[in-house]
């Protein structure tokens, strides 16, 4: 007679606090469970590499850590990807010192590589108006098209800011746009008499046509059902006007929003002011756009520099 084989032991059921330390993930914080099983990794990667040294994860030294993660390094991990599994990491230590099963955090005094801060990818100023410009402004959702294309570059509005307007957050005699952005803070965004012109001709020839006498919504724009535009929408018609416009940089609605703060800097705008306008908390957010190769700079350069 055959027995049949018994199943595999779960590697977490060798370490029951690893078992214990998701279940409170699961339950107690209630974080997502793509999150649970990326931790689960991680500790069990932490796991097995003590266990092939005899040791136990409850007896890891900072040492330890500092090992796994040059071999993350050396072995060809990304640093975003070695700063994840020491969070999960340091989350699983933390809650081993908080039910008085660890004397010492080993990842207390820990740092976590630095990660390499991408330069936002911008349009020239001749692009982003090309942009903008290429909606067919015969059709209702065409025109709705380019007066929130304008908008963005206007205002450096988030999708969701922009998705997310009232017909009531928009003052166009004073010319501007009140919004709520991260952390429900509010704000209110000049903007330019051009996009302010769209906005209007949108409103009254465009958005009358896509309601055709449906229940409104109240955002400013609209879909032909009379609904609010979904992200996923905005970012359709970001990139069929960049294919229109025959772009062939990969461009989405953050694209006008890096373009307004870098243009604006570009001519001379005073750094907190573009801070205030895109809504920063941190100044630092801000000066990445200082970062950017600058043509204002670039002339200044060939003009004074002895060997330009």
């Amino acid at each position: 007679m055959i027995l049949p084989r018994a199943p595999r032991a779960d590697p977490d059921a060798e370490d029951p606090s690893i078992v214990e330390f998701l279940a409170a993930l699961r339950s107690e914080q209630a974080v997502s469970p793509n999150t649970v099983a990326a931790y689960r990794r991680d500790v069990t990667d932490l796991a097995a590499r003590l266990r092939r040294r005899g040791r136990m994860l409850a007896d890891t030294q900072p040492d330890d850590i500092v090992d796994w993660m040059e071999s993350l390094r050396k072995s060809g991990r990304r640093r975003a990807t070695v700063n994840r599994r020491l969070a999960a990491a340091r989350s699983f230590f933390r809650y081993l010192g908080q039910e008085g099963k660890l004397n010492r955090d080993p990842t207390e005094h820990i740092e976590r590589p630095r990660l390499p801060r991408p330069l936002p990818k911008t349009l020239s100023r001749e692009a982003a108006a090309t942009l903008v410009e290429a909606p067919d402004i015969s059709t209702p959702r065409g025109l709705r098209d380019r007066a929130m294309l304008e908008l963005l570059y206007a205002s450096g509005l988030r999708a969701s800011e922009c998705l997310s307007l009232a017909l009531g957050d928009v003052n166009l005699g004073a010319g501007y746009v009140q919004c709520i952005g991260k952390a429900r803070k509010e704000r209110m965004v000049p903007v330019g008499e051009e996009a302010l012109a769209w906005i209007r001709r949108y409103l009254a020839e465009a958005r009358p046509r896509l309601l055709r006498g449906r229940r409104d919504s109240g955002r400013l724009f609209v879909s032909p059902r009379g609904g609010a535009l979904t992200r996923q929408t905005l970012w359709q018609i970001v990139r069929a006007a960049a294919q229109r416009a025959g772009l062939r940089a990969r461009v989405s609605p953050h694209t006008l929003r890096h373009c307004f703060a870098s243009h604006l800097l570009e001519g001379g705008a005073d750094l907190r002011a573009v801070q205030t306008m895109l809504g920063h908390a941190d100044i630092s957010t801000t000066q990445i756009y200082t970062h950017l190769p600058s043509a204002t700079v670039r002339r200044m350069y060939r003009q004074f520099h002895p060997r330009a």
